[in-house]
């Protein structure tokens, strides 16, 4: 029982790594100070941020020294790299020191690698300690990191306001403090015996209680983004947030009740499905052999309706007898026959399932995470620099939203069954409409503010669910190499995206010209109204190909659950 206590104090630390690692969330709050004190250009400055989403391709080396060091000491290596990177911009843009661009390019790549040291971290935390139910303390863990923004805006509004380079002070501070909290449950790391059923059954109620907990802790965060405070009232702000982070801590009580849980409300959910990876090593194996007996057939009707242990389960289903067309043998061509298949990397990039899925994400979560760090200049040239703060709370909050909805699609399947390819391609609709409903707004506050929720919710929804999607198309065992692969758009989007909204900008200053000390800033709707165009139209090809890779895996994703469920019915 000891060791079940301690597993919950070691994700509540996960927790807390996550929520105050996402450092590279709170760029746009500071970019605009950091541009005036280098003198540099936005094309420039699009640069920086660029180097830190470029820090995510050298998140291999993480692994590579877990294979030599303990954990712990992986963990403060990631904050001491982190320290030294944002301690040393601190320091320039405080005008206490002086380095040349190149080396503050550097920094800021340093800095993303000491994100990606961080994750690694987590996602070993949550392996060893949670085996039976790893993919619902991912997908939670993982969600909090979407908080990091909002959580850093309150602590720079309790401390100093008026600060925009607090914000580098406090990411070097933070995550170190964070980790030395975290340091004790991590190096008590029990060693746990395998769960029975019934405990995991058990396990995975409480992760629906910590996930509620999780949604309370968004919901405040929103609600509070929109209260005018001062430093005062924001200390009492920023003191609340840190009581939901910290009220997790009980779970260790839920764990001992856990009897009394199980009485009086197990009973009462459904609880069959993951939150975060569909396909477990058992059901790919019992999905294969049945493909193997079954052949490709296994019902021609518009949806099948399957009744087991009295409740109905609907899987959504298309006629597969139709009149071939060209259209159809060339969505055919090469499908996906079963989920699960290992995808050796040489073989995932020949898949044309794999580059509808790589420009979906390109086009979707990509462009969302570029948005992002665009919110100082926006603010900025829209004549809005105080709402900056405000704007990074929102999307951050809701980039929680919609890295925790990317759960619910799994708790939904129990009475109706849609492929998550499905859900990537809903999730992904409300982008475009954010960036036209920009360019048509001109300075419309409360379009800004609206449209940054949509986004952020998007492009939440994508990184929570890209994992999942990964694992089910392209093989479980090899989900970290095909992953790795998938999030190099990230820093390509980030480059070719930024480019443009920067190329874009600069054009514009000379129509809109302003002089803030001593650097020319662009004002006026025009700085982005054609970075919104050019971002919306191609959000739309990013739906497209969504679209058309849910249309080429759907049948897959059909016969994947009707063997799960006849499986259970035998």
């Amino acid at each position: 029982m000891a060791g079940q206590s301690r597993k919950w104090m070691i994700l509540v630390a996960t927790i807390w790594i996550q929520a105050f690692t996402g450092t590279n969330f709170d760029f746009s709050a500071y970019s605009s100070e950091l541009k005036t004190v280098l003198g540099v250009s936005q094309v420039q400055l699009n640069y920086l941020a660029t180097a830190s989403d470029l820090g995510k391709l050298f998140g291999w080396s993480s692994g590579l020294a877990l294979m030599y060091m303990p954990l712990w000491v992986v963990m403060f290596m990631s904050a001491f790299m982190g320290f030294f990177a944002y301690g040393l911009q601190w320091l320039v843009i405080r005008s206490i020191i002086t380095l040349p661009y190149f080396l503050v390019f550097l920094l800021c790549l340093l800095a993303g690698c000491s994100i990606c040291w961080f994750n690694t971290v987590c996602f070993v935390l949550c392996t060893q300690n949670f085996p039976a139910n790893r993919p619902l303390a991912i997908s939670l863990t993982v969600s909090f990191n979407g908080v990091s923004a909002a959580l850093y805006a309150l602590a720079a509004d309790a401390i100093n306001p008026s600060s925009d380079s607090l914000y580098l002070l406090l990411n070097a501070v933070i995550p170190l403090l964070t980790s030395i909290v975290a340091l004790p449950p991590i190096l008590r790391q029990p060693s746990l015996d395998p769960l029975p059923p019934d405990a995991i059954r058990r396990d995975s109620l409480i992760f629906l209680i910590l996930n509620f907990l999780a949604v309370l802790t968004g919901v405040y965060l929103l609600l509070i983004s929109s209260i005018s405070s001062n430093a005062t009232t924001s200390r009492l702000l920023f003191s609340g947030a840190i009581f939901l982070l910290v009220l997790p801590i009980c779970i260790p009580g839920v764990v001992y009740a856990k009897n009394w849980f199980r009485r009086t409300v197990n009973s009462s959910f459904r609880l069959d499905g993951s939150g975060f990876i569909l396909v477990d090593a058992d059901d790919l194996e019992l999905h294969k052999e049945l493909i193997t007996r079954s052949g490709s057939g296994y019902g021609n009707g518009i949806s099948d309706i399957i009744k087991s242990n009295g409740s109905t389960h609907e899987i959504v289903r298309y006629n597969s007898v139709e009149r071939e067309s060209c259209c159809e043998k060339l969505m055919g061509k090469d499908q996906l026959v079963m989920l699960g298949e290992e995808h050796r990397a040489r073989m995932l990039v020949r898949r044309l399932d794999f580059w509808l899925y790589y420009i979906a994400y390109f086009c979707g979560g990509t462009i969302g995470l570029v948005y992002s760090n665009n919110l100082g200049q926006i603010a900025q040239s829209l004549g809005n620099s105080s709402d900056t703060s405000a704007l990074i709370t929102i999307y951050s909050a809701f980039s929680y939203f919609g890295r925790l909805l990317s759960a619910a699609p799994d708790y939904m399947r129990a009475k109706v069954y849609f492929a998550r390819t499905g859900w990537l391609s809903i999730a992904l609709l409300p982008t475009p409409v954010a960036f036209f409903l920009l360019a048509a707004s001109g300075s419309s506050g409360s379009i800004l503010h609206a449209s940054t929720a949509l986004v952020g919710l998007s492009s939440g929804f994508i990184f929570a669910a890209a994992v999942s999607i990964t694992s089910e198309l392209f093989g479980p065992n090899s989900v970290g190499v095909n992953h790795n692969i998938l999030i190099t758009n990230i820093p390509i989007g980030s480059l070719v995206y930024g480019m443009l909204a920067a190329i874009i900008y600069d054009a514009n200053i000379g129509s809109s010209l302003r002089m803030v000390t001593d650097t020319a800033v662009c004002m006026g709707t025009r700085c982005y109204f054609l970075t919104f165009v050019l971002w919306g139209s191609l959000s739309v090809i990013g739906l497209v190909c969504s679209v058309l890779l849910f249309l080429r895996t759907r049948h897959a994703y059909d016969r994947f659950e009707h063997n799960r469920i006849s499986s259970q019915l035998y």
